[in-house]
C-alpha cells in the first residue's frame, strides 16, 4: 500500500485568459457556489465514445441515475428508478433493462444510455461531443434523428461538436468552423453551405465525398498544403495563412476580425474572419451528400 500524497507544487485550477461565457445572463467563466451549481444542471453533456464513457461496473439504472445523486431537488415526484425507466423508454430501449451493464449493449444502445443521462436534468442546453463519430455509419442516423426528436419535445439547445460536414448539415440550424481554436465563419446552415466565404470552409466543403457519380467531379477541391501547426504555438495574422490558397502579406501580420459580410441579411446572421473573404459558386455548386437512411441497432 502506497501513500499518495498532493503535489506541492500543484496549479490552481485554471482560469480564463479572456472572454466571458454568458449564459441566462450570467458568466460561466466566473460563477461559483450555488450559480454554478444551477449551471451544471442546466449545462450537460454527451460524450464521444459510448465504450469508455459508462462506468462498466454500474448497471444502466445506476449510470443514468447518477445526476439526481448529484442533484437530488432535481429527482422526479416519482422517484428516481420510474425516472429513470421513462429516461430509457425515451431513448428507445427497453425499461425492463435497467439493471443490466454496459457490456450487454450494442455501441448504437451504449449511445443512447449516454443521451439519457444527459437528459435526465432536463437541461437547457446539451454539449454533444463527437456524439455519432464512433458509431457505425449503419446507426448513425437513428442516433442523429432521436436526438432531433429529443430536442422539439424538450426544447433543448444543443452545441454539437463533429467533423463530420453531412451530419452537421443534418442537425444543425447555425455553424461555426473553426481552426486552431478561433472561429473563422459563422453564420446559418444555409449560409455556410451555400454561400461559404472563408476559405478553410470552402476547402472543408470541398472535400465532402459525393455519392452521386453523376455529381461527382462538378466542383473542384481545394487541396491545402502544407502541414497545421500547433495550436500551442499558432502563426501570426490570421492563423490560416500559412496554408490559405489567396493569402498575401496582411494575412501574415493581421488578424482579422469576425465580422459580418456585407452581403448578410441581419446582424450576426453571416460572419467571417478573413480579409479576403468572398463566396466560391464553383464549390458552392457541390452538394452535401444526405445523412444515410436509419437502420436497425
Amino acid at each position: 500500500m502506497r501513500k499518495i500524497h498532493p503535489r506541492p507544487h500543484a496549479r490552481p485550477p485554471r482560469t480564463p485568459t479572456s472572454g466571458s461565457v454568458d449564459f441566462d445572463g450570467a458568466d460561466l467563466a466566473t460563477a461559483t457556489g450555488a450559480a454554478l451549481r444551477k449551471m451544471r444542471r442546466d449545462i450537460q453533456i454527451v460524450f464521444q465514445d459510448p465504450y469508455t464513457s459508462l462506468n462498466p461496473r454500474k448497471t444502466v439504472g445506476d449510470i443514468i441515475g447518477e445526476p439526481f445523486d448529484i442533484h437530488p431537488t432535481a429527482t422526479p415526484k416519482e422517484g428516481k428508478k420510474a425516472a429513470v425507466r421513462e429516461l430509457l423508454d425515451m431513448v428507445g430501449l427497453n425499461p425492463e433493462h435497467i439493471n443490466r451493464y454496459p457490456h450487454q449493449f450494442s455501441g448504437g444502445q451504449r449511445q443512447r444510455i449516454g443521451i439519457a443521462r444527459g437528459i435526465a436534468l432536463r437541461p437547457k442546453v446539451l454539449v454533444c461531443d463527437e456524439p455519432v463519430s464512433a458509431l457505425d455509419v449503419s446507426v448513425q442516423a437513428q442516433a442523429v434523428n432521436l436526438m432531433e426528436r429529443l430536442q422539439d419535445e424538450l426544447g433543448l439547445a444543443y452545441i454539437f461538436v463533429a467533423h463530420d460536414l453531412s451530419v452537421v448539415r443534418h442537425i444543425s440550424d447555425r455553424i461555426g468552423v473553426m481552426y486552431l481554436g478561433k472561429m473563422v465563419e459563422l453564420g446559418t446552415e444555409e449560409e455556410i453551405y451555400e454561400h461559404a466565404t472563408h476559405p478553410y470552409t470552402q476547402a472543408l466543403l470541398s472535400a465532402v465525398p459525393v455519392p452521386d457519380p453523376t455529381v461527382r467531379g462538378l466542383g473542384n477541391q481545394i487541396i491545402l498544403t502544407g502541414d497545421v501547426p500547433s495550436p500551442a504555438n499558432p502563426p501570426s495574422g490570421c492563423r490560416f495563412h500559412t496554408r490559405c490558397p489567396i493569402a498575401t502579406d496582411i494575412c501574415a501580420t493581421d488578424d482579422p476580425e469576425l465580422i459580418d459580410r456585407p452581403d448578410t441579411t441581419a446582424t450576426g446572421a453571416h460572419r467571417s474572419a478573413c480579409h479576403y473573404a468572398k463566396e466560391n459558386a464553383i464549390i458552392n455548386s457541390k452538394p452535401t451528400p444526405p445523412l444515410g437512411e436509419p437502420a436497425g441497432i
